[in-house]
């Protein structure tokens, strides 16, 4: 059986309480190890790295840690403190708790903005980046292939402040599987490559959020870039992406990997979830990546 996970909680720089988890490599004294460190998109909680966890062990320990406001972290101390520059840095001091590994950092949809801008916060000691279905910034002016929910969020979030409890009460109303449904019903995910039960934790998780940090959060997501240090990335970076995703056009994805100069494209059928629908695919794409960062000097 795979080692238990650790838990642990970490104090932010604003002292706001962190949840992180850790598992261990399956060989400790292996040569090479890298850590991998995960980092997940808006209102999730690591759903999108089941399959790839114990993977991702056979090469090295692998961390995981929750936003601030998101799982079993904590509210933000500060509230204003939710934009990504915030996330990077609290994942840097994630990175610091571990003992400042050599590491491989994974973003997954907001995640990838998030590690690109930790990079620019401290390149030290990271190897490597793995960018899945995302995109480097200003996700809102391209989501469905339109800026129409950058355009709605401002009157969205003056509603919900105005109605705060009535707001509560809509976000809460939809049954988590009544959501499944109509994501499966719209092709928003695969049905026949997904296990259903894997996203309805992502459900469940996104309406407990606070829905007026969820729609900032996102607000400060949509104005947030890192376009313009792409071309400066130095260390090899893997994008993954899903040609059915909706949530993140896949030509966006290619722009991306264009513009580093060690960029390297996997294109899937998948949509936004590719490595719960793709998993074979994803996991021996990444496993050969990490092999070959773990055996090129830093």
């Amino acid at each position: 059986m795979p080692p238990e996970r650790q838990e642990a909680f970490v104090l932010a720089d604003d002292g706001t309480e962190l949840y992180r988890r850790t598992r261990p490599a399956d060989d400790p004294q292996g040569a090479s190890q890298i850590t991998s460190v995960l980092a997940d998109g808006i209102a999730c909680d690591g759903f999108i790295w089941k399959y790839l966890w114990d993977p991702l062990a056979t090469r090295g320990p692998v961390a995981h840690f929750n936003y601030r406001g998101h799982g079993r972290s904590k509210r933000p101390v500060d509230p204003e403190r939710i934009d990504v520059p915030d996330h990077a840095r609290d994942l840097d001091t994630i990175r610091r708790s571990l003992g400042d590994p050599e590491c491989v950092l994974f973003g997954h949809s907001m995640g990838c903005q998030v590690v690109l801008e930790a990079f620019r916060v401290r390149r030290e000691h990271i190897r490597g980046l793995v960018l899945i279905c995302g995109a480097p910034g200003r996700v809102t002016h391209t989501f469905k292939g339109s800026d129409a929910l950058a355009q709605a969020l401002p009157r969205l979030i003056e509603t919900v402040d105005k109605h705060p409890q009535l707001a509560r009460a809509v976000w809460g109303s939809v049954p988590p599987e009544l959501a499944l449904k109509i994501a499966l019903a719209m092709g928003e995910v695969d049905g026949r490559l997904i296990e259903p039960r894997d996203l309805v934790r992502y459900l469940e998780h996104m309406v407990d959020m606070e829905l007026p940090m969820f729609l900032r959060m996102l607000r400060a997501a949509g104005e947030h870039t890192t376009e313009d240090m792409l071309p400066t990335i130095d260390v090899p970076v893997l994008v993954i992406a899903g040609e059915k995703d909706t949530f993140t056009p896949p030509r966006l994805a290619e722009q991306m990997a264009r513009a580093i100069p060690k960029g390297e494209l996997v294109m899937t059928s998948g949509t936004h979830v590719v490595p719960l629908e793709q998993r074979a695919l994803v996991e021996e794409k990444i496993l050969d990546f990490v092999d070959r960062v773990r055996v090129t000097p830093a």
